[in-house]
């Protein structure tokens, strides 16, 4: 049996759409959401980088002990590609919740995959739960 040396960790991809055309062409705004969700989801902010592209899209990524919560928009269709990979005793998908409810997402594909699951052979694997989600704005 191989021991256990902690490599399990949780990464959600999500495509989310319907988002604030204003906010998620807003590297300040971003980065404020995305820090203040690192720390809704009990991880440690160390570094953060956020830019906007002069088509009015924005990239960046905030680095956290826990590993990372990263994104790419293109506002004009109200799209947002968001990872947050985390290890240890953080809660991703309070980070993932937070963030959605603050780009104003009305909806959300979210695959969950949990990395770094160690095998017999001294391996790794991974596995993948994907779902999907109408979020209710007007709650």
């Amino acid at each position: 049996m191989v021991p256990v040396v902690g490599t399990e960790g949780t990464h959600y991809i999500v495509e989310a759409a319907g988002c604030s055309e204003e906010i998620i062409s807003d590297p300040k705004k971003i980065e404020q959401i995305f820090k203040e969700a690192a720390r809704v989801a009990n991880m440690t902010v160390k570094a953060s980088h956020f830019f906007r592209f002069s088509q009015g899209g924005v990239s960046g990524a905030v680095i956290v002990a826990e590993s990372h919560i990263s994104l790419h928009t293109w506002p004009e269709v109200g799209y947002a590609a968001i990872d947050v990979y985390t290890c240890g005793d953080s809660d991703p998908e309070k980070a993932v919740d937070y963030i959605l409810d603050r780009i104003g997402a009305k909806y959300a594909h979210v695959s969950e995959v949990r990395r770094g699951i160690p095998e017999d052979d001294g391996t790794f694997t991974h596995t993948i739960l994907t779902w999907e989600e109408k979020r209710d704005r007007n709650k």
